[in-house]
């Protein structure tokens, strides 16, 4: 029986109205931890609600995520800022998110930030020191989901925090293991099988993958797949296959 076990992340919750962004349902069965968006980038109450709820009747743990207040960009537009502010709105959102978890009978077990904002941790210590301080603000206990070699990841962990770091299944790696900009071509990776080999390459080397297929070592605690893409599905169960098929359980976090 395997020893090696990893979690599995979405990004979920993100439909907003009567606008649906992903198949939750279909990924709630498949990952073990989904992030669920607080209604800034995506996400309102009733999804929310929705989300929580269908996520603790399948045993999927659940964390806040929290990004700028740009539904009309999902999240995905760095936003001016300060860091202050920063933190209060990480705040605020956390706060929704455990009042919605609580209300729909789950709990709220990690933080991890959207889009631009999650981006800005990884390269901006201001930012990531604002994230921080946002979440030991909020609850201390809170563990915090980093990018992998970020600044956030680094930050929260001489803070203090529990911290896991996160590589992402679907997108490519520059030389230097910062993401590469969804500006570039070849940012998100579509093909499912190359993805979840890429992956488990990754956990097995304990290192990122850059584009040239450069070796970064990093400590790997939980592996992302965007929900909103219209391969997610098919990406993150041939994700989970592999990984199984490797000897490595998946397993949430908390």
């Amino acid at each position: 029986m395997s020893t090696r076990t990893i979690d599995l992340n979405a990004d979920l919750g993100e439909s907003f109205g009567a606008y649906t962004i992903g198949d939750d349902a279909a990924m709630l069965d498949i990952v073990t931890s989904a992030n669920v968006a607080c209604g800034f980038h995506g996400g309102d109450p009733e999804v929310m609600n929705a989300t929580f709820r269908v996520a603790r009747e399948k045993g999927v743990a659940v964390g806040a995520h929290p990004g700028f207040p740009d539904l009309w960009g999902f999240g995905r537009r760095i936003m001016p800022f300060s860091p202050a502010e920063i933190e209060r709105i990480v705040a605020y959102q956390v706060g929704a998110a455990t009042a919605m978890a609580t209300y729909a009978g789950h709990r709220v077990a990690y933080v991890k930030t959207h889009g631009a904002l999650g981006n800005l941790t990884e390269r901006d210590p201001a930012v990531a020191q604002a994230v921080v301080n946002a979440v030991k603000g909020v609850d201390p206990n809170l563990p915090i989901l980093a990018i992998a070699l970020s600044h956030l990841e680094r930050i929260g962990r001489d803070s203090g925090l529990t911290v896991f770091s996160e590589i992402f299944a679907d997108r490519a790696y520059t030389e230097d293991g910062h993401l590469v900009s969804r500006k570039e071509p070849g940012a998100v990776l579509h093909d499912a099988e190359f993805a979840a080999d890429r992956v488990v390459r990754m956990v097995n080397a304990g290192a990122i993958e850059t584009i040239s297929g450069r070796l970064l070592p990093t400590r790997i605690d939980t592996i992302c797949v965007h929900g909103d893409n219209a391969e997610s599905v098919d990406v993150a169960r041939t994700v989970r296959a592999k990984l199984e098929a490797a000897g490595i359980a998946l397993r949430a976090l908390t």
